[in-house]
């Protein structure tokens, strides 16, 4: 429970006071976010059905691989019949093998007949975390990025969104989800205020996957030519060919 003696407060004075800072400048401690497991490598584990590749998870993927020492390795499950080669080979071709202990993290992906997409990075301790939007939430946290409350709710709020309204929804709510990007953009150049956040990886490969990417504002527009100016970015969408 907040208890405040004033309740009627302007949200926006703490919007504005808000302090953002680049994602490179950022480190979150893994340790403390996964915790401390001495000899061992931290793998974040992921299931994922290859007829709906989460693309938000290898976007962020690749923004970890600005940031982190990544063990990246592909597998292919017994439940499935066939992976396509580029969903083979969507962390580039594993070539430079190093001693485990020579990374930060480790990232494994595994195609395999599920539902939604599945995360556990300790097999032994946690029930896995599901739904792409779930796990894109947890793997941007690895950024460090701070944000206060009411920041931090508008770009969970975008997630949810993308996903279920932008990704899943009938065509007047996607077509309702654009005017509101529209109108967000329009204001700020990211979707959570000055800086990339996840509510922008989210949303941009929402409209990716569906029809919506065809017939988008202009502020929408240029959003995604931003979004596709960052490698990670341009490398997801040669997954769609």
């Amino acid at each position: 429970m907040i208890q405040t003696p004033d309740a009627d407060f302007d949200v926006t004075n703490i919007i504005q006071a808000d302090e953002y800072a680049p994602l490179t400048a950022n480190t979150a401690d893994l340790d403390s976010m996964l915790g401390k497991d001495y000899g061992a490598l931290k793998d974040i584990v992921i299931n994922a059905n290859p007829s709906l590749p989460p693309l938000s998870l290898l976007v962020l993927h690749g923004l970890l691989c600005e940031r982190y020492k990544i063990l990246s390795t592909v597998h292919t499950h017994s439940s499935v019949k066939y992976v396509p080669e580029n969903l083979l080979k969507c962390f580039g071709e594993q070539t430079k093998k190093q001693s485990r202990h020579e990374y930060q993290l480790g990232f494994t992906l595994i195609w395999k007949d599920v539902p939604k997409p599945q995360m556990k990075f300790s097999i032994q301790t946690m029930c896995p975390i599901e739904g792409e939007g779930n796990i894109a939430r947890f793997l941007f946290s690895l950024f460090g990025q701070k944000h206060n409350v009411v920041t931090s709710t508008l770009i969970d709020s975008w997630v949810d969104t993308a996903i279920f309204q932008l990704k899943e929804g009938s065509n007047k709510e996607k077509a309702a989800v654009l005017r509101s990007m529209n109108t967000t953009l329009g204001k700020t150049p990211w979707l959570g205020g000055n800086e990339l956040t996840v509510a922008d990886v989210v949303g941009w490969c929402a409209l990716q996957q569906t029809s919506s990417s065809n017939a988008v504002p202009a502020n929408v527009q240029k959003w995604m030519k931003s979004c596709e100016n960052l490698a990670p970015f341009s490398s997801a969408l040669k997954l769609l060919k």
